[in-house]
């Protein structure tokens, strides 16, 4: 049975740029099934519309295809609307700090100063989570 995380957007981004790589390790085991990705409308929004960025020069086939696979595997939630009194450091990590309390699950990001203990969600690098399933 595949484990449950919210991948942030910086993981998928670092995964493309650089095969091999720890945030790469996360994108193949999504492909083979020991994750699932968390997602929600705006993540997935999100997702799109940072990969196709022209400044990034990711290739689209690749973006399609890392696209169509969080499509086809990913566990759909819905999200409460972000409240301003949260006070996060970025408010655009919002639907990733919902979806993961919608789920109970993890999110797996490159940047850890975004998502404050505070909130009860539990935070992994991609390196936390190889070592966590070994």
């Amino acid at each position: 049975m595949p484990r449950l995380a919210v991948v942030d957007t910086n993981i998928l981004v670092s995964a493309l740029l650089k095969r091999g790589s720890l945030p790469d390790t996360i994108t193949q085991a999504i492909r083979g099934g020991l994750l699932r990705p968390v997602v929600c409308r705006e993540i997935v929004e999100e997702y799109g519309a940072v990969l196709r960025r022209p400044r990034l020069g990711l290739p689209s086939n690749d973006v399609n295809e890392l696209l169509n696979l969080f499509a086809d595997v990913a566990h759909w939630v819905r999200i409460t609307p972000y409240l301003s009194a949260m006070n996060l450091p970025d408010a655009d990590d919002w639907p990733f700090i919902a979806a993961a309390l919608a789920m109970d699950c993890p999110v797996i990001t490159g940047n850890l100063r975004h998502f404050p203990k505070r909130l009860g969600v539990e935070v992994l690098t991609a390196r936390d989570w190889v070592d966590a399933t070994r």
